[in-house]
């Protein structure tokens, strides 16, 4: 660790400590460390300690160790110094166990060296194991090594590591002081192992490796990392999915290959999303989207028996049974419940766009869009987000062919696909089809994407990949595809809020990164144009009738596939929470705007944008400029207080 980290560790989850006091603190375990080092005690030139036993194990065998030697290691996290003999609390890989040592029986200058050691130091013991007058099971100890000397003050027992944000960037202290925490990633494992052991064992899938760097990121619609290889002179990618790679696998004759692994989108990020998330895909030559069915429904179900036991998920507060069968739900019957606009009666893609306007889309944002992108934007916009509805478990099936550019035409309406998106809790956790194996079709369906990507239309759109192409042309078999969000899945059975909490490092800025700062462009106002001024008088009376507020901004955050709206989480004063969507994306970053005071309308009547409710209006300051336009949002004095009333 640099010396340039010491300074910024644990300082925030301390209870009641300054930093100077933190500092010194540290300054005295130095020195406790040189002091060990002159008397030829290094700790660090130890290589191993022959660990005979774990904390649980002894406790819960008792019966069977009682007066038998052990050989433990692990961190001292409490310490009561008794004179000649003190009470640790010993913590291993299991938990915690309670020492006993004694003066007398390690001896006194052991038991010197000893009384120096710190909360954090990692020490190897051997002694019997006993039970002491309160019937505490402890371990009598014999001989005790200092293996590693902490340096660092650990969180107090009282408060433990509780700030999230420190938790995350050092989650290394977080497993240290937070047993959930590290029951969390133990189960974690253990989702993994069972999704890949009903995968091999009950399926007879293969597990395969594929690229990571690619030339062309495909498979899903989604924005990738860039990056450049200096030898090969070429642009690469971090792949959004692995499934051309695998169906490639399926052309070549190996009928059912799975992989587990890491996908990178360069995309928002909030409790459901990190920009690198783990994910499972799988392909079963000769299978359909009905047999890819039941493998999510085996993967989840099994999954949460083994680390549960129950088939009830319980995750804040609510219940999900995920005993098979899953019920299903067309798209489009979802679209019309909510919103009432019924597609089966809409043949065009011009009255469908006058039906998704009239209901309150964004006319400039629906313009190019047919009938079937509009089924799949209101379902987003609309549906996703209704409290209960998707929180299934529950399969959505009919995705229009225009979202979904690998799977098969429906024989019955080609004008959806075999595709279904699996829901619990309203997110989705899974996307499967009956994968298309026209190349014909593939190739009309890749250059419509590559068309809208090169004109700018949806900057997400799916890339023409002509060897893939060139893959189905040799001969794909029908073939059932399946791809699970498995970071969402082990949050919804370790009940995590947080996607976060399931991913043991997620993405975070640097701490003491320097902002950049923006770069504020000189502006020539010959080329303002103002918009004329009202002519139309407003009496004094309408005009007083808006509530203008000072709003603070709480949290900022992208809205998944918006291009221009962020979502404000505002404190307007009542002491709740207020959300507002604002056009501002393409000026400002989400992450800027964090803490500002600004201006809102408080008193306009509530409104969907992007599948998201808007309680009213922010303020901002709007000109004409060559070919674009020029947006500020108005802020104001971080003195003002929330909920001040404008005049």
């Amino acid at each position: 660790m640099s010396t340039d980290n010491i300074n910024n560790i644990n300082i925030e989850a301390e209870s009641e400590m300054y930093e100077e006091d933190l500092n010194e603190q540290r300054k005295i375990r130095r020195q406790k460390l040189r002091d060990l080092q002159e008397a030829d005690r290094n700790p660090y030139i130890y290589e191993t300690w022959n660990v005979t036993a774990h904390s649980k194990d002894i406790k819960e065998n008792f019966d069977a160790l009682e007066d038998e030697e052990v050989s433990c290691a692990g961190r001292i996290m409490s310490k009561r110094i008794m004179g000649k003999a003190a009470f640790f609390d010993l913590q291993d890989k299991q938990g915690r166990i309670q020492c006993y040592v004694k003066r007398d029986e390690i001896g006194a200058d052991e038991y010197k060296w000893f009384k120096t050691y710190d909360i954090g130091d990692i020490v190897g013991i051997e002694g019997k194991v006993f039970k002491t007058k309160t019937d505490e099971i402890s371990i009598h100890i014999t001989k005790l090594i200092l293996l590693s000397k902490s340096l660092q003050v650990l969180p107090d027992k009282w408060n433990g590591l509780k700030d999230t944000d420190i938790r995350y960037r050092q989650r290394y202290v977080d497993l240290i002081m937070n047993q959930d925490v590290r029951d969390t990633f133990v189960k974690r494992s253990k989702i993994i192992h069972e999704m890949k052991r009903v995968l091999e064992e009950d399926y007879g899938y293969l597990e395969v490796d594929t690229p990571i760097l690619t030339a062309i990121a495909g498979g899903a619609n989604a924005r990738p990392f860039e990056t450049h290889h200096n030898t090969l002179d070429m642009d690469l990618r971090l792949r959004i999915s692995n499934e051309l790679y695998l169906k490639r696998l399926i052309v070549g004759g190996l009928d059912r290959v799975y992989e587990i692994g890491k996908m990178f989108r360069n995309e928002g990020m909030d409790r459901n999303h990190n920009p690198e998330f783990t994910s499972m895909e799988c392909y079963m030559a000769y299978g359909n989207m009905e047999n890819t069915m039941e493998v999510t429904e085996q993967l989840v179900y099994k999954a949460q028996m083994e680390v549960n036991g129950t088939p009830i998920i319980k995750y804040q507060g609510k219940e999900f049974d995920v005993t098979p069968p899953w019920r299903r739900l067309n798209m489009a019957d979802a679209v019309k419940e909510i919103t009432g606009v019924d597609f089966s009666k809409i043949d065009t893609d011009e009255k469908a766009r006058e039906a998704a306007i009239a209901y309150g889309m964004d006319k400039d944002e629906v313009k190019n869009f047919t009938r079937g992108k509009l089924i799949a934007e209101m379902f987003e916009e609309y549906c996703e987000d209704v409290p209960g509805y998707l929180d299934g478990p529950v399969f959505v099936v009919g995705h229009p062919v225009e979202v979904s550019p690998l799977a098969k035409r429906d024989p019955a309406d080609s004008r959806i696909t075999r595709r279904f998106e699996a829901y619990i809790n309203g997110w989705e956790i899974a996307n499967a089809f009956s994968e298309l194996n026209d190349p014909i079709d593939q190739f009309e369906r890749f250059s419509e994407q590559q068309a809208e990507l090169d004109a700018g239309i949806d900057d997400e759109a799916h890339p023409m990949d002509m060897d893939f192409v060139n893959a189905l042309e040799v001969a794909m078999p029908p073939t059932g595809g399946l791809g699970v969000g498995v970071d969402r899945v082990i949050m919804l059975i370790t009940d995590s809020p947080s996607i976060r909490d399931v991913i043991l490092f997620p993405t975070m800025k640097p701490l003491g990164e320097e902002k950049n700062e923006k770069v504020v462009k000189e502006i020539d106002m010959s080329k303002i144009k103002i918009e004329p001024l009202f002519e139309e008088f407003v009496d004094f009376d309408t005009f007083s009738q808006s509530d203008f507020r000072v709003v603070k901004v709480l949290k900022c955050e992208e809205v998944p596939k918006s291009k221009k709206l962020p979502k404000f989480t505002l404190n307007d004063g009542t002491g709740t929470a207020r959300t507002i969507l604002s056009g501002i994306k393409e000026t400002y970053s989400a992450e800027e705007l964090v803490g500002k005071s600004l201006v809102a309308i408080t008193n306009l009547p509530p409104r969907k944008m992007m599948g998201q409710e808007s309680c009213g209006m922010l303020l901002s300051a709007v000109c004409d400029y060559e070919d674009g336009e020029l947006l500020n949002l108005i802020m104001v004095d971080d003195n003002i207080p929330a909920g001040a009333k404008l005049y």
